[in-house]
């Protein structure tokens, strides 16, 4: 009975195990903050539609952007995702991000890459995204309350000296 209990158990824990999804299809949509004066960091939001060709959904799905790690979030929908991060406006430079998205297998052997200082860039993600930043619009050079003031201060200055001429 012991044997029986044993490979019914290893037969749960195979059943269980998490597949790799095979050929994978990305439909991804990309946003990123494009203005600074309404926002103390740019934003960045990926969303995808995942499908497998061997059929596996559900995949779970981490996120590497530059090093960093992020997590993937599943949406209510079979086979759409979403990762977002955030960086101040001086460090997100305009630019292409690559998105890199790793399952559970490959995010694992990215991990003890890293834990052991090896080279990450051997370790290769099921799929990546690219996300174009344009960088963040932190408003005209000059403030509307100063460009005002200097008309008004120019305005008074021309109409002081009209009067001054007609009185003279």
């Amino acid at each position: 009975t012991m044997i029986k209990i044993g490979l019914i158990l290893v037969v749960f824990v195979c059943m269980c195990k998490g597949e790799s999804c095979l050929d994978p299809v990305i439909r991804p949509s990309t946003y990123t903050t494009n203005d600074a004066v309404i926002s103390s960091e740019s934003v960045f939001i990926v969303e995808l539609s995942l499908s497998c060709a061997n059929g596996v959904q559900s995949v779970a799905l981490y996120a590497d952007v530059n090093g960093r790690q992020f997590p993937v979030t599943r949406g209510q929908d079979v086979g759409k995702y979403q990762v977002s991060w955030s960086l101040p406006h001086k460090q997100a430079s305009s630019g292409t991000y690559q998105v890199k998205f790793f399952d559970e297998e490959s995010y694992s052997a990215l991990r003890k890459a890293q834990r052991n200082n090896e080279d990450i860039d051997t370790i290769k993600p099921l799929f990546s995204v690219n996300v174009d930043h344009r960088g963040a619009w932190s408003g005209p050079w000059v403030s509307t309350e100063v460009l005002a003031a200097a008309i008004g201060i120019l305005v008074y200055y021309f109409a002081f000296s009209t009067k001054t001429t007609i009185q003279a």
